[in-house]
C-alpha cells in the first residue's frame, strides 16, 4: 500500500490521443493524479468535469491534471472530445497502473463481488506522493484537491 512520502510508481501508457506517457520524464513536475472508474459514467463525468472546470487553477499552481481509468484509448479519446476535458487521460486497459498504486479493490455490484478502481487521487510532488485521497466523491473533489495545494 502506497504512502504519503512514497516515490511514486513510474509507467509507461498510451494517452487519449495515443501518444506515450512517461511518468519517468515528469519527475521534476507537481501532478495531480487521478484514478476514475470508467469513461463517460455520471460520476466520473462529473469528478473530471469539475477538474476540467478548476484545471486554471491548478496551472497557476504549476500543477498538472491527468485522469486515468482501465479505458481504452479509443473510449478515453471519445469521453475527452464528448466533455471537452482540458488535460490528458491515460488509459490503463490492461489495469497496470491501478494495481501499481492499489487502487484495485473488491467492491459490490448488484449483490456481485467484483474487482475496480476505486475513486482515489495521488497529488505527486517531485517524484514522490505528497498526498492521497481515497474514498473520493465525485463533487467537489476538484476543490478538495485544491485546497491541499
Amino acid at each position: 500500500m502506497l504512502q504519503e512520502g512514497d516515490l511514486a510508481p513510474t509507467f509507461k501508457v498510451l494517452t487519449d490521443s495515443g501518444e506515450e506517457f512517461d511518468l519517468s520524464a515528469h519527475q521534476s513536475e507537481r501532478i495531480v493524479l487521478y484514478f476514475y472508474p470508467r469513461a463517460d459514467t455520471p460520476g466520473c463525468t462529473i469528478e473530471s468535469c469539475e477538474f476540467r472546470d478548476s484545471v486554471q487553477k491548478f496551472t497557476a499552481k504549476g500543477v498538472t491534471v491527468i485522469g486515468v481509468s482501465p479505458d481504452t484509448t479509443k473510449d478515453q479519446a471519445k469521453f475527452k472530445q464528448k466533455f471537452d476535458l482540458n488535460f490528458t487521460l491515460l488509459a490503463d486497459a490492461s489495469k497496470e497502473i491501478a494495481n501499481l498504486y492499489g487502487v484495485m479493490k473488491e467492491k459490490n455490484m448488484y449483490g456481485k463481488k467484483v474487482m475496480g478502481v476505486a475513486r482515489t487521487t495521488f497529488l505527486i510532488d517531485n517524484g514522490k506522493i505528497a498526498k492521497i485521497f481515497t474514498g473520493v466523491k465525485p463533487e467537489g473533489h476538484a476543490e478538495e484537491v485544491l485546497a491541499a495545494l
